[in-house]
């Protein structure tokens, strides 16, 4: 697939893939009248095809694209984006990130068994840029994503989304291997919204309210300007179990461990605020200028693992003691003045893992000596989160050049801020300085583009107009790490006796590791379109596109559409894709805590280029590279739409974390003579890889069918994907193990699928669906791919009910998975602290309730 600069591109690029996906469809605009009633026919025709409500797929399309409306999004009870895609995408899977380091602050989503960066996220047909968090710990096939912040969009901003279901690199370059979400914001210039919504999990947990509106003003007599607002809090959910230790230590008569120690949940979401804007001017003779953009801020806090008071490495846990021929584990103990020859003496524990009291009193009454049993004599669980800001505008003008010649010049600027918090927590190496709450840095990522499109339609003595597209982008993407506070990551007096550096849970970023890191790219793409004849149509599309951290690669697509009646066809579509490694993958370090094949251990994420990651097999990363097929099926049979897809996504040298690569002393020592001083506060590493490769395939299937049940209006509506992946590795240089690969594999549910029914009549409607979940299977606290738990299928059904008092006001009550469906319980629950599976696709907070009132003007 990659190639040099060369006249192969342009030889390419004469037959090639036009715009009339997402991005093209409305860029004619005219000076004349009669040029103006042309482009209203043309958006009327998609309008027709995009809001075919029962019908959510556009049936002239050579590939499958989904058309969901604000409505969809309005008639749900959980207000995170993130939630109802899920709901409403059956390929698109999310679960809830309790413990998962910095993935608690920004979900990471899959859409077709992919992982979230393979999924290409526009705005009004631009791209947005990534937010800043990597996903170190995704729930497995997550694993240092790092993909859009999808949730700071709030519905109510939303005239439709746009599923692209098929690669698109060849369109819109990098990330668009599984597809395309476009979110089209409304434009309207008069009228609005005003939402109120509160809702509950039945556990009596987890409450949200929100408050969201809309609203419409001219700019001008030629154009609108329509902002958007969303305002929420959610409380933290609570689904534990107490774990075997703690519950152990409670009856050896530790009376300060707390029940339950660790808490698994979802985190709790505070003061989470977002604004959009959307503003479209007319600026005569043919061209119109437009301006989009957002801010967006919420504080997050999650959970930690429990920290055991008796063998948590680099805080308590200590050496073998013998006393009078009797051998005791102990806790550490560290001497605060070292160097005034005195010692402290060891802290030994009983049988039942409890502080000998003649030792604890010593070691109390000395100044000198130290134990973080003294601080926390029951152990701590560290409190995680922080705060995340997010911000983009975008802008230009579009219209026609010259000589009917159409253009559209535009600029876009995004920014995602991730400042991290971590509270009641050490720096064991401060001993008795140590401080219990950490700021440990920010990751932030920017991203400046330009994109300069053109468009123009030829007759050439097909049926219809050959549609020829094509332009240019810059792009460039910063990715910067600023330090934390310094208790997060000094080194303390404790150093070399064995306690950790760091704020415990999630190290700071030292000064060494702080920086600004940027690369650009330059990409030439051209597309062509037009119906052939009447009966079929071909597009073709091939994009260039040079970086300058790995080199240039070229893309290509083709697809077609073919009328077999005026009511069936069929459709195809081949092409390959790419995605670049990020800047923060390619530089970023972390720490973070997870179970691996010894339990839980901190694992350190380096750069690829780090010494020890090269005597681990680390390379520099190149682009992931990627070939799509799809096939499909799609019939107009009056008020029914029926379309089935196939589709085939091979993907070459896939980025991912590797697996725990554990570290021995020899490589301790190594970091440590290299100036790294924290090296004794982890046990293993992982770097990013391009390692293994994925053949995924699947199926899409789409009903829908208005109903006549003699009064009002009914819809019925069924959609249901079916998703399987396979890794291929080379056993002989890979680095990801047998659970990476089973989890790749069988994480996500292959089967997912949803009936709705939707019925309004007088001041009444009602909404009924039934959603499906495929089993799936989840690695056990043994951390071995022969074991771990298999979870079944299962259906959870949702329901709404909505009354209007006036033509104004709606009143609404509803329930998400109404019957309080559970996932099976966790069997290993008593050791990890968690009640049922951590990452099942349909969440562990059961059923929820919500009231709405919503105000139209």
């Amino acid at each position: 697939m990659k190639i040099k600069k060369s006249a192969l591109c342009l030889q390419i690029g004469a037959a090639l893939q036009g715009a009339v996906l997402l991005g093209y469809s409305g860029v004619a605009l005219a000076a004349e009248e009669d040029d103006a009633a042309k482009e209203k026919e043309n958006v009327e025709k998609i309008a027709v095809v995009g809001s075919r409500a029962a019908p959510r797929s556009v049936g002239e399309s050579p590939v499958p694209i989904d058309i969901i409306g604000a409505e969809e999004f309005a008639n749900q009870g959980n207000p995170d984006m993130l939630n109802m895609l899920s709901t409403l995408v059956p390929s698109f899977n999310i679960n809830a990130q309790s413990i998962s380091d910095a993935a608690t602050l920004i979900r990471p989503a899959n859409l077709r068994g992919l992982g979230p960066d393979q999924t290409l996220v526009l705005v009004n047909g631009k791209r947005r840029h990534r937010a800043s968090v990597i996903a170190f710990a995704g729930g497995g096939i997550s694993d240092g994503a790092q993909g859009p912040d999808i949730s700071v969009i709030p519905a109510v901003a939303i005239r439709q989304v746009e599923v692209l279901r098929d690669g698109a690199a060849a369109q819109y370059g990098s990330d668009a291997i599984a597809g395309v979400l476009n979110f089209q914001l409304k434009n309207d210039s008069e009228g609005g919204v005003l939402e109120a919504k509160w809702g509950q999990h039945y556990e009596g947990d987890g409450t949200s309210e929100t408050l969201a509106g809309n609203i419409g003003l001219p700019l001008t007599d030629s154009g609108s300007a329509n902002f958007s607002f969303e305002y929420k809090n959610a409380d933290p959910t609570d689904r534990s179990v107490q774990r075997s230790d703690a519950a152990a230590l409670i009856e050896a008569g530790n009376t300060a461990v707390l029940n339950p120690a660790q808490v698994w949940g979802s985190p709790e979401i505070k003061d989470d605020f977002k604004l959009f804007a959307n503003l479209e001017l007319d600026l005569k003779n043919g061209k119109e200028a437009y301006a989009f953009g957002n801010h967006a801020q919420r504080e997050v806090e999650g959970g930690f693992y429990y920290r055991n008071p008796t063998n948590r490495g680099g805080v308590y846990a200590g050496p073998k003691v013998t006393v009078d021929d009797v051998e005791y584990d102990s806790v550490l103990v560290g001497d605060m003045t070292p160097d005034d020859g005195n010692s402290c003496g060891p802290l030994r524990l009983d049988a039942n893992g409890i502080p000998i009291a003649s030792d604890l009193a010593a070691i109390t009454a000395d100044p000198n000596c130290w134990s973080f049993v003294e601080m926390f004599p029951g152990g701590f669980t560290p409190k995680f989160g922080g705060t995340v800001t997010d911000s983009a505008i975008a802008g230009g003008v579009k219209g026609e050049l010259v000589n009917d010649i159409f253009f559209d010049l535009s600029a876009s600027y995004g920014r995602n801020q991730a400042e991290f918090k971590i509270n009641n927590t050490v720096n064991a190496s401060l001993g008795a300085n140590s401080p219990t709450s950490f700021s440990p840095g920010t990751y932030v990522q920017s991203e400046l583009g330009l994109n300069m499109d053109l468009f123009r339609e030829f007759e050439v003595g097909f049926y219809d107009a050959v549609v020829l597209a094509g332009g240019m982008e810059w792009r460039e993407d910063t990715f910067e790490v600023k330090a934390g506070d310094v208790p997060s990551y000094s080194v303390g007096v404790l150093a070399d006796q064995g306690f950790g550096i760091g704020s415990n849970g999630f190290p700071g970023f030292k000064p060494e590791s702080a920086g600004v890191f940027s690369r650009h790219n330059l990409s030439f793409y051209t597309d062509v379109s037009s119906w052939v004849t009447e009966n079929l149509m071909l597009n073709g599309a091939v994009r260039y596109e040079d970086y300058s951290d790995f080199g240039d690669t070229t893309n290509w697509k083709v697809s077609g559409l073919f009328k077999i009646t005026d009511s069936l066809s069929l459709r195809a579509a081949a092409g390959t894709g790419f995605r670049a490694p990020t800047i923060g993958q390619s530089k970023v370090v972390n720490v973070s805590t997870a179970f691996g094949p010894n339990g839980l251990v901190d694992e350190a994420t380096l750069p690829p280029d780090n010494p020890i990651s090269i005597q681990k097999g680390g390379k520099a990363l190149k682009p992931e590279e990627s070939e799509n097929l799809s096939f499909g099926l799609v019939g107009e049979f009056g008020s029914t739409h029926v379309s089935l897809d196939m589709y085939r996504i091979d993907v070459e040298d896939r980025l991912s974390q590797t697996s725990p690569l554990e570290l021995s002393e020899t490589d301790i020592a190594a970091l440590l003579a290299m100036g790294i001083n924290d090296a004794t506060s982890y046990t293993s590493i992982k770097f990013f890889t391009n390692d293994f490769d994925t053949k995924t395939t699947g199926a899409d299937l789409v009903i829908s069918q208005d109903l006549d049940l003699g009064s009002g209006a009914s819809k019925l509506s069924f959609v249901m994907n079916w998703n399987k992946t396979e890794v291929t590795v080379d056993p002989l240089t890979t680095n990801i193990d047998d659970v990476k690969i089973r989890t790749l594999e069988e994480n996500l549910p292959k089967t997912r699928g949803s009936i709705s029914f939707n019925h309004s009549e007088d001041n009444w409607r009602a909404l009924a669906r039934v959603n499906y979940f495929g089993s799936f299977w989840e690695v056990d606290d043994t951390y071995d791919a022969a074991q771990g738990m298999s979870e079944g299928s299962a259906l959870l059904v949702d329901l709404e009910l909505g009354y209007m008092l006036s033509d104004n006001i709606e009143l609404i009550v509803g329930a998400q998975n109404a019957f309080d469906k559970y996932p099976g319980l966790n069997p290993y629950g008593d050791s990890v602290g968690a009640k049922y599976p951590v990452t099942s696709p349909y969440g562990f907070n059961g059923g929820y309730y919500y009231f709405r009132g919503v105000y139209t003007f």
